[in-house]
């Protein structure tokens, strides 16, 4: 009979949660993807099929796994605009250290991966140091970033895009498990991590504390600067696995892979409720948003519509977001 009771606590207490994350702004955000689902299947009877679905779950992969570690980021009012770049930088540091690699030469197939890796969470940690401990602007410190790790990629690429690389490394883009694309399984892997992190454990229940009030979370005994560091570090490995994915999938390292990345990661972090401000957001929330930017550009695309105003309409998109964002704070205030 204790049994008993204890689930039915656990389940009320699962179905109460779910309720507050729905009037949260999920609900909203998640109905409106439902309903522009229904209104592009039924103007363009492709849209609802298996292989478009998939299709937008592949496109919005990269996006998707950096926009996981930007998503604590700005949780702590913080900005990291040197994403893309560093998803270009990697995705390069992995071709090309890969380049001599065969299936008889598996470990510096795999010293490639760690390395490239290494180089993203290096580069988010010099984020984090800066911002946390050198207390620089965040904005600045990542433009900075931006510049420095796009040249980077020109200096080790010498301005040529790398090809042809062997299976150990292709697997993350361009092969499928039980009919699933590996970059739809690596995001899916990375978002629910991502989620546990967040809500789950300590660190999770910090990085919201930090964003919330820094000076408040200080007195409360929070590390504040280890936390800041941390989550730019995150960053920086969210935006190595999502290079590795990108040069995977597409058989090929760009120099200008992944350019104006950042502002797509950013779009769908804030599209999906967390707000610039800080203290507010949640992983699920921004796969909604990142899959809605998917199905907007893959719709849109579908029904004929010119890039340039896709690309129009995907701006004011984002501006609408940004736009409800200020007029909740405003309400709180």
């Amino acid at each position: 009979m204790n049994s008993t009771t204890a689930k039915e606590t656990d389940t009320q207490a699962w179905s109460s949660r779910v309720i507050r994350q729905l009037r949260s702004g999920i609900g909203p955000l998640l109905a409106a993807l439902i309903i522009i689902c229904i209104v592009l299947s039924f103007a363009s009877p492709e849209f609802l099929t298996t292989s478009t679905l998939t299709n937008i779950m592949v496109q919005v992969s990269v996006v998707g796994i950096a926009a996981v570690g930007g998503t604590f980021v700005i949780i702590t009012s913080g900005i990291d605009l040197s994403v893309g770049s560093l998803v270009a930088l990697s995705g390069m540091v992995a071709a090309t250290l890969m380049a001599g690699s065969t299936p008889d030469n598996l470990g510096l197939g795999l010293a490639g991966l760690a390395i490239a890796l290494a180089v993203g969470a290096g580069v988010g940690a010099l984020n984090g140091f800066a911002v946390a401990w050198l207390r620089l602007v965040p904005f600045i410190v990542t433009l900075a970033m931006m510049a420095m790790g796009r040249g980077l990629t020109l200096a080790i690429s010498d301005g040529r895009t790398k090809f042809d690389f062997p299976n150990a490394f292709t697997v993350f883009g361009a092969k499928s498990i039980a009919g699933l694309p590996m970059p739809m399984i690596v995001m899916l892997v990375v978002f629910v991590i991502g989620h546990v992190l967040l809500r789950k454990t300590t660190f999770g229940h910090q990085v919201f504390a930090v964003g919330g009030n820094r000076e408040a979370a200080r007195l409360a005994g929070i590390p504040v600067q280890r936390v800041m560091f941390i989550t730019y570090t995150l960053a920086g490995v969210t935006a190595a696995i999502a290079g590795i994915v990108l040069a995977g999938r597409l058989n090929s390292a760009l120099p200008s892979a992944a350019n104006g990345l950042e502002l797509q990661v950013i779009a769908g972090i804030v599209i999906g409720g967390t707000s610039l401000a800080g203290g507010r957001g949640s992983i699920v929330g921004t796969f909604i948003g990142v899959v809605l930017i998917g199905v907007i550009n893959v719709g849109l695309s579908l029904l004929g519509v010119n890039p340039f105003w896709t690309q129009f309409i995907q701006g004011g998109v984002i501006f609408a977001a940004v736009m409800l964002d200020a007029l909740s704070q405003r309400r709180k205030n």
